[in-house]
């Protein structure tokens, strides 16, 4: 079945976790990122495009604009898992002072082995940088994916969140970074790509589109950052996912994300009991 893949120039809901048709659809413009999901609106115009061609997953046919994806086709049975393992600058000097032990979330990955869920992992540069080794496992592993988050997690509008934004100057050379750095631990690396923030207007689609990458969005925010229990992102994820939908959480754990790697076993339960099959986001895409 062909991707009905979309473009749309302006800023987007949220998709890193503290926020929140048939075929494939991306999410409508907004100029501030939604704390909580909302349920799909009409996009006013959308200019559909061709799947794209390239050998790896995601990877785009080069245009003017970056293409985005927020959901997979709503007659399927399928739901994407996905999982950003964030590290800024400020996360780095935590982990590096000793007031966070660990940005790697092993319960989390642990738990989705052993429950056999198949999901899509979003890398930003530096926390491949910091965990090669885990990065190189996680590629290893034929459960999931790899795909990029940017280099150092800043944002690519002015007003997401509390986030630093790329310079426009910048932003390809930092996807490109990313992306580098992520094809020298996994050479079978998806072309997938996510928004800091979940966070893009039209000038971050258009400064990226040389980079042939397709950025993934959402529809369901998991809502683990900061939470304060476990049952709250249970609740959150299995309340609002439906077929097609791409959620997300988080893989990094520490002080920003601590209790995923609880709620997800709850939610895989839940999620398969109602008749949902788990995938990536290249099988719900295809």
């Amino acid at each position: 079945m062909a991707l009905g893949l979309a473009l749309v120039a302006g800023a987007v809901m949220t998709s890193c976790g503290d926020t929140p048709g048939s075929g494939p659809a991306i999410s409508p413009l907004r100029n501030t990122p939604t704390l909580t999901p909302v349920a799909p609106e009409r996009t006013p115009t959308e200019v559909p495009t061709a799947e794209p061609t390239g050998k790896r997953p995601g990877e785009s046919e080069v245009g003017t604009l970056m293409p985005v994806v927020r959901h997979g086709a709503r007659g399927t049975k399928k739901i994407a898992l996905t999982f950003d393992a964030d590290l800024t600058a400020a996360m780095r000097k935590r982990l590096t002072s000793g007031k966070v032990k660990s940005y790697y979330n092993a319960e989390l990955i642990g738990n989705l082995r052993r429950l056999k869920v198949p999901a899509t992992l979003f890398l930003t540069g530096m926390w491949m940088e910091q965990y090669p080794g885990r990065t190189r496992e996680l590629a290893a592993d034929p459960l999931f994916e790899l795909a990029t988050h940017s280099y150092a997690h800043k944002a690519f509008t002015k007003d997401c969140y509390t986030l630093a934004s790329v310079p426009k100057r910048a932003m390809l050379s930092d996807v490109r970074h990313a992306v580098t750095i992520l094809d020298r631990l996994d050479p079978d690396a998806t072309r997938w790509f996510r928004f800091p923030g979940g966070c893009y207007d039209g000038t971050a689609l258009h400064e990226l589109a040389p980079a042939r990458l397709t950025a993934v969005q959402l529809d369901v925010a998991g809502a683990d950052g900061f939470a304060k229990s476990a049952r709250s992102i249970v609740d959150q994820v299995v309340r609002n996912a439906k077929g097609g939908s791409i959620v997300v959480l988080h893989m990094h754990g520490g002080d920003t994300a601590p209790l995923t790697g609880k709620a997800v076993e709850p939610i895989v339960r839940k999620l398969r009991a109602q008749g949902y099959q788990l995938v990536t986001v290249t099988d719900l895409m295809s």
